[in-house]
């Protein structure tokens, strides 16, 4: 609705002498038709500004939250959009791919599109309303991903996508994040007792009917640690690294809602039997990661100079690829072993990156990455209500650690894991459940600016 103009404080009146030094010009002028026309377009002007700011308020109201964080994000997957077009670059020209480039960003772009609309939503939903489908969700999130195993599809030698209305994901995905949502629930409800608590249960289970041991099952096994064990175990036989990862998220949110270091360290006992059992078994994916720790080692512990092209490894490629890349990189499109790599566009993005646009513009991607968590701590320490606040930085947690993890595959720091780079690395799954989480984050920093935290 366009702005009613208010014209009378420019007609010609009488300014009592002590009041001159404060009047204004055009109330000593009105006489001068060229000073009037200039009152009025000044009033047009500030009447514009009054409408455009209007719009900016509507802006602000839109897209709540985390100033800064809303800008890591479209940073983020503008960089996404060159990563996966000029990786995808192998694919396109196999001989047996009938897709090309274009088709490939073209399907990246239709997921961005898809992922900030589900940002967008997700931030504009109360806290409140995400505490309330926490069990529900998470439970849902535990039976998707044990059916993978029965009705999902297989690549690699692993079935971890699940078909759902023709949309292909992966639930483990959905896991970490539902994952974290059910342990800040539980912990924030726990707060008053929470450090005083025993939640693990002892390793020797003969004595688990004693009245001690059903206590601790009672008060704060069957709620903390039971829901760690079998979001890993469900994860695990399709996904050892994403396993590993939930645990240590885990492991941060205890942290995060102050357990305390022994009931921790318990925890840790327990994962250390659970490894070597499955390790001793044989079972899920653990001949892959041994097969990977091998590789790893000796990657480390040999001479390799010797060794063929063809026959190097994935992550020694990768490392190639960041040396070639120098301090100001090859150049967009220009990667020379994105053609060698397996999974340029996912499992090895960053060194793809690093290559093409050099270390400079690489550690800025990390930078991005740890600015995610410095600011989750700014929105925690803020937030007056316990679940919202941990909820929040659980996410960043997980995604910088995710990140950080891919990262320290390529330079050989760490075991091949399969991790990819949030919000960068193609991938439908891992993008829109990225999304999902830091428009969670968006949700609590939008509310404690409003005021409007209820529980």
């Amino acid at each position: 609705m366009e702005q009613e103009v208010d014209y009378s404080r420019y007609v010609k009146r009488e300014v009592p002498a002590e009041d001159a030094p404060r009047a204004g010009a055009f109330a000593r002028n009105t006489d001068d038709p060229a000073e009037d026309r200039v009152g009025r377009q000044r009033v047009a002007e500030e009447a514009t500004a009054a409408q455009g700011g209007g719009l900016v308020d509507l802006i602000k109201r839109l897209f709540g939250g985390d100033r800064v964080l809303w800008v890591i994000i479209i940073a983020l997957m503008t960089i996404s959009v060159l990563v996966v077009y000029s990786s995808t670059a192998k694919m396109a020209y196999n001989p047996r791919s009938a897709i090309t480039t274009a088709e490939f960003l073209r399907s990246q772009l239709v997921l961005l599109a898809i992922c900030i609309v589900a940002l967008f939503v997700v931030h504009r939903i109360n806290s409140t309303t995400y505490r309330r489908l926490t069990n529900v969700m998470w439970w849902i999130s535990i039976l998707l991903t044990a059916a993978v195993y029965f009705t999902g599809a297989t690549t690699n030698g692993a079935a971890r996508w699940i078909s759902i209305a023709g949309f292909q994901f992966q639930p483990s995905e959905m896991l970490k994040i539902t994952l974290i949502m059910f342990l800040a629930n539980q912990l924030a409800k726990r707060q008053s007792t929470i450090h005083e608590m025993q939640i693990v249960p002892s390793l020797k289970f003969w004595t688990w009917n004693r009245p001690k041991q059903r206590r601790i099952w009672r008060d704060g096994g069957r709620y903390i640690f039971a829901p760690i064990v079998l979001s890993c175990a469900v994860i695990m036989p399709a996904h050892t690294s994403s396993a590993v990862l939930a645990f240590a998220i885990s492991l941060a949110m205890l942290y995060i809602g102050r357990v305390s270091w022994k009931e921790i360290l318990r925890v840790v006992k327990w994962a250390l039997v659970g490894v070597a059992f499955v390790a001793a078994l044989g079972l899920g994916r653990s001949h892959t990661a041994g097969g990977r720790i091998s590789t790893w080692v000796e990657v480390w512990t040999t001479d390799r100079t010797e060794v063929p092209v063809d026959e190097l490894s994935d992550t020694e490629r990768s490392m190639i690829a960041i040396y070639n890349g120098g301090i100001l990189g090859r150049g967009a499109g220009q990667s020379a072993v994105r053609v060698e790599m397996t999974h340029p566009e996912s499992d090895y993005a960053f060194a793809f990156f690093a290559e093409e646009y050099g270390i400079g513009v690489a550690v800025i991607l990390m930078v991005l990455y740890v600015w995610i968590f410095f600011r989750a701590i700014e929105i925690f320490e803020s937030c007056p209500k316990k679940f919202p606040a941990m909820l929040s930085l659980g996410i960043a947690v997980l995604i910088t650690s995710q990140a950080l993890l891919h990262i320290m595959v390529t330079v050989n720091i760490i075991p091949e894991t399969g991790q990819t780079l949030p919000m960068i690395s193609r991938g439908g799954s891992s993008l829109l459940f990225t999304s999902i989480g830091l428009g969670m984050i968006l949700s609590v920093s939008r509310q404690t600016a409003d005021g409007s935290h209820t529980e």
